[in-house]
């Protein structure tokens, strides 16, 4: 069999092996949160609130979608056209036209060429933030984090570019293979990585204050037969009013961060409701879900870029002879954002039954339906949300339940336990 009849058969393993996974590790089947229990939320919620977190959305919505559109129609134009591969090939000139020069810098400089390009609609974003006292960054701290976050892609993508390209001449033939490893590999290394090294990069954690409240949150961790390496506080008031948790990190490097904007603003037993979700996530392993996932996914396109990368009309528009040539990179981030954008309401549909369970988890394990559903308006209030999103940007991006789908899931509860 030729190495690419191999690449058909192992994609199609790979699918196979992906949906699977997803079958058995995403809960499709949702709690219960009925709507007619949302619009009786819906309608508790004070209407201020409703109207602000409605006005603040629609604000971010034109730059949001104008990010996406431009970032969409920079990769065509630098991917499907000559473009891409000219500046490859510009920016690895002075180094002799080496491959590790045009696969490494040309690589970033695409990259960047659309991070630019897009600079507009982040700077709209930030100042849509600060407008509606969202942000407390400023815009120093703001331009920081910025370079912050480059900086970190840019060592991340060095090192992935080197390592692709590098495969790719040691087996020219059979490089798709060793690149689905490599990419599967790093997904799940930075998952345990990005926790320990890039996080402390934008925040301070520090570990929460010995207390009453440390006391319970370590003990329900106990009671729920979560090992929890620590429960952190990410110092978040720097750069945000808004309120979250969240659990990262795999085995020894997992831990629960709550923002200290969290502890400011919500009560204890809100607290200990936010935390009992992040628990959820950690029992029922769901970064380790995420990761298997996500590793899959990305040996699946590595295979499907070879595979699509070799037809003939694609390589003439992107004016290069093999997708294999450091040159072709404008052309593999156009297949991928294509590809990005086309699965974005699935990965969205998996995430949201995922935080539903943490949520069902959260309910079960502190019984006090009261304190999530408050932990809910507070989250609701505070970030500016709009507690009943349009149906279709709920169902293309929203990649958690809705505020009032959230309390309608507490009221339902309630009922079943006879609260």
């Amino acid at each position: 069999m030729t190495p690419r009849g191999w690449a058909l058969l192992t994609l199609a393993g790979l699918t196979v092996a992906l949906v699977v996974t997803a079958v058995l590790l995403i809960p499709w089947h949702r709690p219960p949160a009925p709507r007619a229990d949302q619009l009786a939320a819906l309608r508790d919620l004070p209407a201020e609130q409703v109207a602000r977190g409605r006005e603040f959305r629609a604000a971010l919505r034109p730059g949001g979608y104008a990010a996406l559109a431009v970032g969409l129609l920079v990769a065509l134009a630098l991917g499907l056209t000559p473009l891409g591969s000219r500046l490859i090939e510009l920016v690895g000139r002075p180094f002799g036209g080496h491959w590790a020069a045009q696969a490494v810098l040309g690589g970033l400089a695409v990259v960047l060429v659309a991070d630019l390009l897009t600079l507009p609609f982040s700077a709209w974003r930030q100042s849509v933030l600060t407008r509606y006292g969202l942000s407390t960054n400023g815009w120093s701290g703001w331009a920081v984090d910025l370079l912050k976050s480059y900086a970190v892609s840019a060592v991340i993508g060095a090192v992935a570019l080197f390592g692709f390209y590098a495969v790719i001449r040691l087996a020219p033939r059979w490089w798709w293979a060793f690149g689905a490893a490599g990419a599967a590999v790093l997904v799940v290394l930075l998952s345990f990585v990005l926790p320990v090294l890039v996080e402390p990069v934008f925040n301070r954690f520090t570990p929460m204050e010995q207390g009453a409240l440390r006391t319970e949150l370590m003990s329900m961790a106990a009671r729920d037969g979560v090992p929890v390496r620590d429960v952190l506080v990410a110092d978040a008031s720097r750069r945000t009013r808004a309120v979250n948790a969240y659990v990262s990190g795999l085995g020894p490097t997992r831990r629960v961060v709550v923002y200290d904007t969290l502890l400011r603003e919500a009560t204890p037993a809100e607290v200990t409701a936010v935390v009992a979700h992040e628990l959820g996530h950690a029992k029922d392993r769901d970064v380790a879900a995420g990761t298997l996932t996500g590793a899959l996914g990305a040996a699946a396109a590595v295979v499907a870029l070879y595979l699509l990368g070799s037809w003939g009309p694609l390589l003439r528009l992107a004016g290069v002879d093999s997708v294999a040539h450091p040159r072709a990179f404008p052309l593999l981030v156009a297949l991928v954002t294509v590809a990005g954008l086309v699965a974005a309401p699935v990965q969205a549909l998996m995430s949201r039954r995922v935080e539903a369970r943490a949520d069902a988890h959260a309910l079960a394990l502190t019984g006090d339906p009261d304190s999530f559903e408050s932990m809910q308006r507070r989250l609701g209030s505070v970030n500016l949300g709009d507690p009943d999103p349009p149906r279709w940007e709920y169902l293309y991006s929203a990649t958690h339940p809705s505020t009032v789908e959230r309390m309608a899931a507490a009221r339902a509860y309630a009922r079943e336990a006879g609260r």
